[in-house]
């Protein structure tokens, strides 16, 4: 069994993986899972109201989450995959303790080989916080993950540059990360 295989097995379980993503290591559970989903807020110490986003693995699970119109369908095809974090309105399909109580869910569609094949792979999106403990420095190598989990996938030493975090309703960057500006001088096209 590959660790691909042996993280959707975690998953499936409603277990927790860390896995690597093009930024920083990511911290997985089966975001259709209440149940699953209340274990990362358990281990990163992070309380209800505030939202955690997904990850997908394509256009398709992405349209399945949340509601997308022509301007973010623009902004996603320039955009992802990519170290950026939309926020869009959530589907019902979602559960609602993912979204904080707001009726938006942030997404992220990662340019990583292994972060998509494991979610692809599940067949379902998954949860996308970085594997570290609520106000401390997100982990960029295995030795660094210090969370509590159930199976880690080493995808070695990563870039760390966290994602950029962007409202796609309002139009607004929440974060600046990776490829902020390009963000940045995008939005202000959509204007």
């Amino acid at each position: 069994m590959d660790s691909i295989d042996m993280a959707v097995r975690v998953l499936r379980r409603d277990g927790l993986v860390v896995y690597p993503t093009e930024t920083v290591y990511g911290l997985g559970a089966d975001a259709l899972s209440e149940s699953a989903v209340l274990k990362v807020y358990e281990a990163k110490g992070r309380p209800l109201s505030i939202p955690i986003s997904i990850a997908v693995s394509d256009m398709d699970m992405l349209d399945a989450v949340a509601v997308v119109d022509d301007a973010a369908r623009a902004f996603i095809e320039r955009f992802l995959p990519g170290p950026v974090t939309i926020i869009l309105p959530a589907k019902s399909c979602l559960p609602e303790i993912l979204t904080g109580g707001t009726g938006l869910i942030g997404i992220r569609w990662p340019d990583h080989e292994v972060a998509l094949a494991i979610i692809a792979r599940l067949d379902s999106p998954i949860t996308a916080t970085s594997a570290n403990v609520s106000s401390e420095s997100p982990p960029t190598r295995p030795e660094d993950v210090y969370i509590y989990n159930d199976y880690l996938v080493d995808g070695g030493e990563l870039p760390g540059t966290p994602s950029t975090v962007v409202d796609l309703t309002t139009r607004h960057i929440l974060r600046r990360g990776a490829e902020w500006e390009a963000v940045k001088a995008f939005l202000k096209s959509l204007l």
